[in-house]
């Protein structure tokens, strides 16, 4: 059984009114959502958390009760989901072992931004052998052209799947 302090930081699915996923957050503040009414609980997780007097369920997946309005998310540029999404392989080589590293397309100093289309995932010695200079001056091609990943809640969720299979009806499809 794990401690009531643990189960506080186990993740929580949490929809918007109209069920579609908006974030993750912990159990602590999907249980602080239900008792300020903003929120009920959709799916149980299982657990129970225990205080002196009663006990209260874990929520797996809570729903708010109004509808938040915000914009599409986007995938932020980052290293960990630039590997992510070139699934930590080599774009040059397609080597998928040993440390990778970022590498710019159109080199920056030549004026290439830093960009999602401009970016890719490396090995070491790839990166070496381009260094700073443009695709046609090394003879070396991309295995496929980088573009931003759509942040669909499948990519921004599914890694939580994993151990939460109950939440794929709720992340697929969105």
């Amino acid at each position: 059984m794990a401690s009531s302090k643990s189960l506080l930081n186990l993740p929580v699915l949490v929809l918007n009114a109209n069920f579609e996923p908006l974030s993750v957050c912990s159990t602590r503040r999907a249980i602080n959502l239900v008792f300020e009414g903003k929120a009920e609980v959709i799916l149980n997780g299982g657990h129970e958390i225990r205080t002196p007097s009663s006990s209260y369920p874990c929520p797996s997946i809570v729903r708010l009760s109004n509808m938040i309005k915000r914009p599409r998310p986007q995938v932020k540029l980052t290293k960990g989901e630039i590997l992510r999404r070139d699934h930590y392989t080599c774009q040059y080589c397609g080597k998928n072992n040993g440390p990778m590293t970022i590498d710019h397309v159109f080199p920056r100093h030549k004026g290439g931004l830093h960009k999602w289309d401009n970016v890719v995932t490396a090995c070491a010695g790839c990166n070496r052998r381009k260094g700073g200079k443009l695709l046609k001056e090394t003879r070396m091609k991309l295995r496929k052209q980088p573009a931003q990943p759509r942040a669909s809640a499948t990519y921004r969720f599914g890694t939580y799947m994993v151990e939460n299979e109950d939440w794929r009806q709720f992340i697929e499809g969105w």
